[in-house]
């Protein structure tokens, strides 16, 4: 009979029956053996603290009345044993000491006398206690005490399989870097949302800069500081670490002010510096916000937009919060909608250069050109960039424009060369993307080397908003390395950032672009024309060559060459135009037309404007 007890409990083990219903077979198993006793099982958690298991003999109110005691040296027979990590045999529950806290529970049962013995594990600790309560004064038999010979092993057996389970389980569900839960655990929590919720997700700010600067130990060094920070700052919340640099909180009972408040003790735990493997590191986090409020939000619905909001926060309000709403949602979609459109145009070889002429003010003839993008609609349509910069804003699309761009620009620039055109320079466009993948200098190396095109032919055009993103001195360091290779490059939008100045200074530039906006304020009175004058002479002073841009009137155009303005482009001229039409354009309005003796007079800006087709 003993035999085939333990054969049942053993196949209960193999089969991964779960605990509790393993022990309480146990118990229903020994009671039919030792008739007349009621059996008890309880586990010892590690702060000494003894919890129920198993009982089906037990009434419930006795067996919640024994969960959380504290092990000690007078706590029952259970409590005793497994403080002394002995068997206890206590034959009268109503006159042993160890019993005068709770006989008052065990006697109203009929319970007379109890016997109980430690369980004790494979290396030696005591993880609970299986117990026999007689109704009768005594203490066990022979019989009782071979039955617990038998169960205490089988009761080991199953709390070691069930440490097992739980140690793969929180492995499964546990991030190794912080001790977090992992994205396992998030999503098995999030599919269990109900009623009011919401969401952060945050992001640390910087950190493959940290990465680059001072090497991935660091870094990781950095991720468990800020995942330390944000478990002070959200508790009781969880913290939950989704992967790389991002982390997310779910939010019960969410509110505008409770999702506030959050927001706010998390930016104020994470800016403070961190030392890091011996590196003091200034961390900052983006946080997206979003809460469920309408029974059909999905968790999955309230996870996208608070991604929504993370990923605007990360373009418009980096070391900020974003809360989302349904206009950022639809900006958003957007932006999805034309990075799709772009990148369907790439794959389909529908990205086209197109080229303004850029000309002498006094005589119209074209020094050089600007090469802008273009995109074919599948209809045929021309979409200039402006239709469709919401993509751009995407790194991969901007850096895969730009190659693009560089090929066509490249073949098209030697053509002119190879057919004996007069030209000088082609201004192509670069991002902050082209700077944050790398690689730009090999890039257009390698383009124009296969066109066979000398680099000093190009002209690299880069906006304000450029430095101002990249914060440490990659751009700096990126143009510095261009121009010793021959390249000239030109700040773009001249006057419209917020430290144009101080650009002069810290990264050298051999061309400044004067913003449309300053060009059509160059009315009489106009504080425009101030500004205008003012950057002339500041880069006439610095050796700085100037391009007026925006150009649509002849009337601009003569105030700008009065005030010593040499260069400009715009309508006035011509649009845009494909290379074909460029390589017309400059065949007859070259610079060199005159100085190689062609005898045909040069147009007038708005006849040239006129034969383009402006």
């Amino acid at each position: 009979m003993l035999l085939e007890l333990q054969n049942i409990i053993l196949r209960m083990v193999a089969r991964g029956d779960g605990l509790e219903e393993t022990l309480s077979r146990l118990c229903v198993e020994a009671e039919v053996l030792a008739r007349g006793i009621v059996c008890s099982i309880l586990t010892l958690d590690s702060d000494g603290r003894l919890h129920p298991a198993a009982g089906p003999s037990l009434p419930a109110h006795y067996s919640a009345a024994l969960d959380n005691v504290q092990a000690g040296p007078d706590v029952g027979s259970c409590g005793t044993a497994a403080f002394l990590g002995k068997p206890v045999i206590v034959r009268d529950i109503a006159n042993d000491p160890l019993w005068e806290k709770f006989k008052g529970l065990a006697l109203p049962l009929g319970f007379r006398a109890c016997w109980s013995s430690p369980i004790i594990s494979s290396d030696g600790r005591v993880v609970g206690t299986f117990a026999f309560y007689f109704r009768e004064t005594r203490g066990p038999t022979l019989l009782e005490k071979g039955i617990v010979e038998i169960c205490l092993p089988l009761c080991m057996i199953a709390f070691e399989r069930q440490e097992r389970l739980l140690a793969h389980s929180r492995l499964a569900f546990t991030d190794v870097l912080t001790g977090l839960p992992n994205r396992a655990m998030f999503e098995k929590d999030l599919g269990a949302c109900q009623n009011d919720w919401g969401l952060l997700l945050v992001d640390i700010d910087n950190l493959k800069t940290v990465n680059d600067t001072f090497g991935h130990n660091v870094g990781d060094a950095l991720i468990a500081a800020v995942a330390a920070r944000l478990s002070v700052a959200v508790r009781p919340l969880i913290t939950y670490r989704l992967g790389g640099d991002e982390f997310a909180v779910i939010v019960s009972s969410a509110s505008a002010e409770k999702v506030a408040s959050l927001v706010d003790c998390i930016h104020a735990s994470t800016r403070e510096p961190t030392v890091c493997n011996g590196h003091t590191v200034f961390s900052s986090v983006t946080i997206g916000a979003a809460e469920r409020n309408s029974p059909d939000q999905t968790p999955e619905i309230v996870r996208q937009n608070a991604d929504l909001a993370l990923h605007h926060a990360k373009e418009t309000q980096r070391g900020g919060c974003v809360h989302y709403e349904e206009t950022l949602g639809t900006a958003i979609s957007e932006r999805f909608d034309a990075i799709r459109s772009v990148a369907l145009a790439l794959d389909e070889d529908r990205i086209r250069a197109y080229y303004q002429p850029i000309v002498r003010l006094d005589t119209s003839e074209i020094i050089g050109v600007e090469a802008l993008c273009r995109m074919i609609g599948r209809d045929g349509s021309i979409i200039s960039a402006s239709q469709f910069h919401e993509a751009t804003k995407d790194a991969r699309i901007a850096a895969a424009l730009t190659r693009s761009m560089l090929m066509q620009v490249a073949q098209d620039v030697g053509g002119w060369l190879d057919s004996g055109i007069a030209f000088q320079h082609v201004g192509i466009n670069i991002s902050a993307a082209d700077f944050q993948c790398g690689g730009l200098s090999d890039l257009l190396s390698d383009a124009f080397g296969a066109a066979g095109v000398p680099l000093s032919h190009a002209i690299l055009e880069v906006t304000e908003s450029v430095y101002i993103s990249q914060r440490d001195k990659t751009v700096a360091n990126e143009i510095k390395a261009l121009r010793a290779r021959g390249l000239k490059v030109a700040l773009d939008d001249f006057g419209t950032g917020f430290a144009s100045l101080t650009h002069l200074l810290t990264v050298p530039v051999d061309i400044i672009k004067i913003d449309k906006s300053f060009v059509d304020r160059l009315g009489p009175g106009d504080a425009g024309g101030c500004i205008v004058e003012g950057i002339l002479h500041i880069a006439k002073g610095l050796g700085i060559r100037v391009v007026a841009e925006g150009i649509e009137t002849a009337d601009q155009a003569e105030r700008l060459s009065a005030m010593g303005c040499v260069l400009g482009q715009g309508y006035l001229y011509s649009k845009a135009v494909p290379a074909k039409e460029m390589t017309v354009m400059l065949r007859e309005h070259g610079q060199e037309s005159r100085l190689s003796g062609r005898s045909e007079a040069l147009l007038q800006p708005r006849q040239l404007s006129a034969a383009r087709g402006a």
